[in-house]
C-alpha cells in the first residue's frame, strides 16, 4: 500500500512559509522525538539556506532517551542547527525557548531590534501547546488530531521575540513510504487515510525487532511471537478482543495497540534511528534516479516514435 497525502490547505500553507522565510531571523521546527527524520519538512533545509534553526524534539517523554541523545547529536552536525529535547509536561523548560532564540542574536540585547521567529511543524506534533506555554496564555488552538492550526498568527513572546505561527504542513508526496507509515502510526496523518490494521502491522513488526522486552512486559506474553500478525492475535486473545466464535477482532485490537503506543503505554520508544535515516535517504535517492531515468527513456521513445 502506498500512502499519499493531499490536504486542501497544504499548498496555501507552503506558499505562506516560502513568503515568510526571507523576513525571519530564525526558524523553530517542532519535530516528534519518536521520529525526528520523518517529521522534518524535507523542503525546509533548501528553503532556509543559512537561516539559523532550532529543532525541538517534542514528546521526548514518549521517546527512547538514548536515541533522542543520538538524534540531537545528528541534527547538530549542521552548524546552523541547535536541537533540544522537550515535552509539554515541562512548562519551565518550554518557557526557556525565547532565551534560546536570543542566544543566536546577542547584539539584539543592545539594539533592541525584535527577533523575528517562524515556528513550523507537521500536524499533531504539539506545536500549538508549545506556543501557549511559551506565551503563558492561550493563543493557539490545540487538539489531538491533525491540522488544527489553519492560518498564520503573529505572537509577541518574552525577550523581544516575535513568533510567526504557521499551519501544520505535510508534504504532498512521500518518496519514503517507511516515513509515511511512521507518521500514520503516530497520528500525524489522519486516521481515516490509512487502515488501522496496516499501521498496527507496520508498528508491531518494528517493535518486535527493536523493543521486544517492552512488548512482552506490556502484554504479559510468556512467549513473544515472531511476526506482527501473530503478535496482534496474541494481544487480542489476552485482551479479550474477540468476535463471535472466539476469533480475534483484528480492527479492534489494531486500534487498541496503536492507542497504547501513542500514549507511551508500551514504553518510551523511538521509531527510527540516524542509521536508518541514512540508509533510507540512499534508497530514496536511488528510487528517484531510476524514476528520472525511466521518464527520460519514455520521453526519448515518444520523440523517436513521432519521427
Amino acid at each position: 500500500m502506498n500512502i499519499n497525502w493531499f490536504p486542501g490547505h497544504m499548498h496555501k500553507a507552503q506558499k505562506e512559509i516560502r513568503q515568510l522565510l526571507p523576513e525571519v531571523d530564525l526558524v523553530i521546527e517542532v519535530l516528534d522525538a519518536r521520529l525526528p527524520y520523518s517529521s522534518q519538512n524535507p523542503l525546509l533545509q533548501k528553503l532556509r539556506g543559512n537561516t539559523p534553526c532550532i529543532k525541538l524534539l517534542n514528546k521526548s517523554d514518549l521517546a527512547d532517551a538514548e536515541l533522542t541523545r543520538a538524534w540531537i547529536s545528528e541534527l547538530q552536525s549542521d552548524p546552523t542547527v541547535k536541537a533540544y529535547a522537550v515535552n509539554t509536561a515541562d512548562a519551565a523548560l518550554i518557557k526557556q525557548i525565547p532565551s534560546w532564540c536570543q542566544a543566536w542574536f546577542p547584539e539584539r540585547a543592545v539594539n533592541k531590534k525584535p527577533i523575528q521567529v517562524m515556528i513550523m511543524g507537521i500536524p499533531n506534533v504539539g506545536k500549538s501547546t508549545l506556543i501557549n506555554l511559551m506565551a503563558e496564555r492561550t493563543i493557539a488552538k490545540t487538539g489531538n488530531e491533525a491540522a488544527v492550526t489553519k492560518r498564520q498568527q503573529r505572537i509577541k513572546l518574552p525577550g523581544n521575540v516575535i513568533l510567526h505561527d504557521t499551519p501544520g504542513v505535510l508534504w504532498p508526496r512521500f518518496d519514503n513510504q517507511n516515513s509515511a507509515f511512521r507518521l500514520a502510526v503516530t497520528g500525524a496523518i489522519k486516521d481515516h487515510v490509512v487502515e488501522a490494521e496496516d499501521k498496527a502491522f507496520f508498528a508491531a513488526e518494528y517493535l518486535l525487532a527493536s523493543y521486544p522486552e517492552q512488548l512482552q512486559q506490556r502484554y504479559a506474553l510468556a512467549n513473544l511471537p515472531h511476526d506482527a500478525y501473530d503478535l496482534l492475535l496474541a494481544i487480542g486473545q489476552k485482551r479479550g478482543a474477540l468476535k463471535a466464535g472466539g476469533r480475534v477482532d483484528l480492527t479492534r485490537i489494531a486500534n487498541l495497540f496503536l492507542n497504547e503506543l501513542r500514549l507511551g503505554q508500551i514504553g518510551p520508544i523511538t521509531l527510527e534511528t540516524p542509521a536508518m535515516m541514512h540508509q533510507e535517504l540512499l534508497a530514496v535517492a536511488e528510487q528517484l534516479r531510476l524514476r528520472t531515468e525511466k521518464k527520460a527513456t519514455r520521453k526519448a521513445g515518444f520523440k523517436n516514435h513521432k519521427r
